[in-house]
């Protein structure tokens, strides 16, 4: 059976077009090294509230928000520097998640979240502080759990 490898080029031709599309169409702060899914949703209601950092990495069917209408919210919405947004989590806006950071999958993100700490759950919590990430939110050392 053939590797789906072999499309990584035109993967990578489309992540890099719809980047460009959400930067200077939208007006979203987004890293040119942001990795994302195509099927990651960012808030085009606030757009210009969208602000991610370089080497981070958003999954599949993840949603990342800058307003709430219910409430009349517009806020800015921080993911730092090498992050890793977990499949299907949601950030709620006004948050800021601090550099080197994992969201487990599922999780949302109702408070911020401080630097290099992974969060899950709903609402999302810190289960694990003091990590070490490489690119994109790959852990790079596993300590024992205290």
């Amino acid at each position: 059976m053939r590797s789906l490898n072999r499309l990584s080029a035109l993967r990578n031709l489309l992540v890099d077009a719809k980047r460009w599309y959400l930067g200077k169409v939208w007006g979203m702060d987004i890293h040119p090294t942001v990795q994302f899914s195509l099927s990651a949703h960012f808030d085009k209601t606030y757009p210009r509230g969208i602000h991610i950092g370089e080497e981070s990495y958003v999954a599949l069917q993840a949603v990342v928000l800058a307003h709430d209408t219910t409430r009349h919210m517009y806020r800015d919405t921080h993911i730092g520097r090498r992050c890793f947004i977990g499949a299907r989590s949601l950030i709620l806006p006004g948050i800021t998640i601090g550099d080197e950071c994992i969201v487990a999958a599922g999780a949302v993100v109702t408070r911020d979240v401080p630097p290099r700490s992974i969060v899950a759950g709903n609402p999302a919590v810190v289960v694990r502080s003091d990590i070490e990430v490489g690119p994109y939110g790959r852990l790079s050392a596993t300590k024992p759990a205290a």
